[in-house]
């Protein structure tokens, strides 16, 4: 299996490259010459299978230059006991009757971030290994709040590398800015931005394609690589718990082998739902993949219409990690759709950065009307579904979560739809605290961020995280903010360049 770029077709490289450089030298990203195929009995078969050999299973589809001892290695260090809450790795919980709650939070960080972020040191460093590269790594993270604490404690003090993650000042919750502030590591740093996370996203990318900061980082041993879904390495484990998940609904009779779902997934840079995507093209049944957006609906008027245009109003949200304008991961969608053409890859993505906008043309238009549906709600609609599905089923949601509940609920209340659903579950509710309590009490409270974790905890019964509690007493170590034009500089004079 080897790996092209979305920009450059011409582009040929093993998985291990791909990882290593986190995206293609002329800004492209990497995709798999082709897709796998997985068979019914060999779905069936996985449910027999604890996670990481699921997780083992799924990878040596794709990762077909890692030996089976590598990739058993990179699995059973990532998805263990140490790391996760719950046996289970990915649970799923039973909302109501055919539908179910893919709980991807039970991880250090207490986000879906984790999944992919707990094995992708391992996938690097072993790729790093695998293609006797001598340098040191330079992570380089653009987060809206769970990506960078999950890539930060995937990567602390992991030997020949170094991390440094930027997020926008006022566009995390207050719980995910503790955690990153906080952060342990002698290899990391944080560092926030005055603007959106799309500033940061932007700044990251010019970074990584500027000539000039690769060749001082040449010059001194060192090559930058990417934690964010736009490395190859952090979207493959993402496909690993869909697969999961169907083969889990078999092996527990709640679903017949072959039998389609639905899946629903909050998204703001599209990796997710992308993740499903290549799954469902793999061979898992799936009838619809619904893409659910809070008010910055960026995604769903484009599935709506085939016009992408970020030219609008940029939303701040109870529902931060989804505030983005600018999703990366859709370009891998339609270097897929358009048949590999990266030509008009390169025109639309082009118009993007030049024009803010562009148009599929009417056949892409036709493929994402087929495979998927997508919709919208605002924060007090977003409340309103945490409170509604604690009143009904005793069951406590984050924000991102009451956001791909509610666009289900508006979904399957105008098609009529009653396929068997898996939810996205992507965060616990204790990141979001504010919110949660907010909108399980009716009404704002006063009292400080650990008091609502307290009370979210006496209303909800579920335990608060030890990672989370523990924050409470921890000192912060990084409090840098910068203006979004500063972000080379800054990369630059961390490394000591």
């Amino acid at each position: 299996m080897f790996y092209n770029s979305t920009r450059n077709s011409g582009v040929k490289v093993s998985s291990a490259e791909a990882i290593t450089q986190g995206i293609s030298a002329e800004g492209g990203l990497f995709v798999p010459e082709s897709v796998p195929e997985l068979t019914l009995d060999e779905i069936k078969a996985v449910g027999d299978m604890k996670y990481a050999d699921r997780a083992a299973f799924v990878f040596s589809k794709f990762l077909t230059d890692f030996t089976e001892a590598e990739i058993h290695y990179c699995t059973d260090n990532a998805y263990s006991d140490r790391n996760f809450e719950t046996e289970s790795i990915a649970e799923i919980a039973h909302l109501f009757d055919g539908t179910y709650m893919l709980e991807l939070w039970h991880g250090p960080t207490c986000a879906f971030k984790d999944m992919a972020l707990q094995i992708l040191p391992y996938f690097l460093t072993t790729s790093a290994k695998k293609i006797n590269l001598d340098k040191k790594i330079v992570i380089l993270v653009a987060t809206s709040g769970d990506t960078g604490k999950a890539a930060l404690e995937g990567f602390k003090d992991v030997e020949g590398t170094s991390i440094l993650v930027f997020y926008p000042e006022d566009g995390v919750s207050p719980m995910q800015k503790r955690q990153m502030k906080t952060q342990e590591g002698g290899n990391v740093g944080v560092c926030a931005i005055k603007g959106n996370f799309d500033d940061c996203q932007n700044g990251v990318k010019a970074i990584f394609t500027d000539g000039d900061v690769k060749s001082a980082l040449d010059k001194n041993g060192m090559m930058f690589s990417s934690a964010n879904s736009i490395n190859w390495g952090r979207l493959v484990p993402q496909i690993v718990y869909y697969v999961s998940a169907y083969a889990e609904l078999v092996k527990d009779e709640e679903i017949a082998l072959g039998e389609k779902i639905n899946i629903v997934v909050p998204t703001g840079n599209f990796g997710n739902i992308l993740a499903a995507y290549y799954a469902k093209h793999m061979g898992v049944p799936v009838n619809k993949l619904i893409c659910a957006s809070n008010i910055n609906n960026v995604l769903t008027d484009f599935i709506n219409t085939g016009v992408y245009d970020r030219n609008r109003q940029f939303h701040a949200t109870v529902s931060p990690s989804m505030d983005i304008l600018i999703s990366s991961n859709l370009e891998r969608l339609l270097y897929l759709m358009s048949g590999k053409n990266d030509a008009v890859i390169n025109d639309w993505f082009g118009k993007l950065a030049s024009e803010g906008k562009y148009e599929v043309t009417d056949d892409v238009k036709a493929k994402l009307k087929d495979e998927f549906c997508a919709g919208f709600c605002d924060d007090d609609q977003t409340k309103a579904t945490i409170h509604d599905i604690y009143e009904k089923y005793s069951y406590t949601c984050d924000t991102h979560t009451a956001v791909a509940v509610k666009v289900y609920n508006d979904y399957k209340a105008s098609t009529g739809d009653e396929t068997k659903t898996v939810i996205a579950s992507t965060a616990s509710p204790y990141k979001f605290s504010a919110a949660v309590l907010e909108a399980l009490e009716g009404g704002k409270s006063d009292i400080d961020e650990y008091a609502k974790v307290d009370r979210i905890a006496e209303l909800s019964d579920i335990p608060v995280p030890a990672a989370l509690a523990d924050l409470k007493n921890k000192p912060e170590r990084f409090s840098d903010v910068i203006g979004k034009s500063e972000q080379k500089g800054y990369v630059l004079n961390s490394l000591g360049l």
